[in-house]
């Protein structure tokens, strides 16, 4: 049982340690063949999102919108998806001493 807390102890560390890693990370989205860019932290937070001056027409601004959504929605996938891979080894090692089944 001892075994199990210390496994289980540094398992936390390794996710603490994780998790600090991914917030600090950048991901970056495009959209529109590379007109709209954004760059988000592992956190979450947007970190910033940039135009090509083209794809700003006054006549349809409801398009450069739609650009930047799928552009921050593009980057939080691939942080989503870092995190699920980061997360996914470090409890791989783990021996649940048949805890589990």
């Amino acid at each position: 049982m001892q075994q199990l807390m210390q496994q289980a102890q540094q398992m936390q560390a390794q996710i603490e340690a994780a998790q600090n890693e991914l917030a600090a990370k950048t991901y970056e989205g495009t959209a529109g063949g590379g007109v709209v860019k954004a760059v988000v932290r592992g956190s979450g937070e947007l970190v910033s999102v940039d135009f090509d001056p083209a794809v700003l027409d006054p006549e349809d601004p409801e398009m450069a919108g739609d650009l930047v959504v799928a552009a921050v929605n593009q980057a939080l996938v691939a942080a989503s998806e870092d995190a699920s891979a980061s997360m996914g080894g470090v409890a791989g090692g783990m021996d649940l001493g048949g805890l589990l089944g």
